[in-house]
């Protein structure tokens, strides 16, 4: 007979994302990021433009559903937004070829990957790894799955997002540097992808600072609108 395991506390809650078109839910196992997709991007913060796109990730519970207040974050004086295309996956692997990573994916989703830009630059200026500037709570602002049945496999498109009701980022998919076939491919050659891996793929120019009481209001066409409102600083 199996053996019967008590845990000395409640196992975590799984996180997941509403999915578009019923009651169904999207469960979150892992979440990619991929910084430096956008050339303008990488311009505007002064960057080598012939570094290869980079990989990080976040936790899972740093994920906060649409329309959702999140706190002013811990330990920054220069909270910024990044708008992403978010690919969820239904099945996954090794060594993925670009040419097969369609059939990977369920469906996409608006994202935001927040971040503490003074401590990412004090951290990239020593060489050192991402993860207070980028895995920290709240950090992963993201909108209802939409599936791939619903909206097809999108490459193009307008992505768009307004601070208190002005423009701050707008630009398309198609500048992407590494379209979601070849994130897909190069992601799988260093980890095994698998159903309920979130992927978000890079954001264009335009980042900035916000405030607490800013409501950011993301779109990507086809995926509706993500919004996300600021609250106090945590203390």
């Amino acid at each position: 007979m199996p053996v019967q395991h008590e845990y000395v506390f409640a196992p975590p809650a799984t996180t997941s994302l509403p999915v578009t078109g019923g009651n169904a839910r999207f469960p979150v196992r892992r979440i990619y990021c991929v910084g430096r997709n956008y050339l303008d991007h990488i311009r505007e913060l002064g960057n080598d433009e012939k570094e290869p796109p980079i990989f990080f990730t976040k936790p899972r519970d740093a994920i906060v559903q649409d329309g959702d207040t999140i706190p002013y974050a811990l330990a920054t004086e220069n909270y910024h937004f990044e708008l992403e295309l978010a690919v969820a996956l239904h099945s996954g692997g090794y060594n993925i070829a670009a040419q097969e990573a369609q059939r990977h994916i369920f469906g996409y989703a608006i994202a935001l990957d927040m971040t503490r830009r003074d401590l990412q630059k004090k951290l990239a200026d020593k060489g050192k790894p991402w993860d207070v500037a980028k895995g920290f709570d709240h950090s992963c602002p993201c909108g209802p799955v939409f599936p791939v049945s619903q909206v097809g496999q999108l490459s193009s498109g307008r992505i768009h997002l307004a601070v208190n009701g002005q423009t701050r980022q707008d630009a398309t998919l198609e500048q992407m540097i590494w379209g979601v076939p070849e994130i897909i491919a190069e992601l799988s050659r260093h980890f095994e992808l698998a159903a309920g891996d979130l992927i978000l793929t890079g954001t264009p120019a335009g980042v900035g600072p916000i405030q607490p009481g800013d409501v950011l209001v993301g779109s990507i066409d086809k995926l509706g609108q993500l919004t996300t409102l600021i609250g106090p600083k945590l203390v």
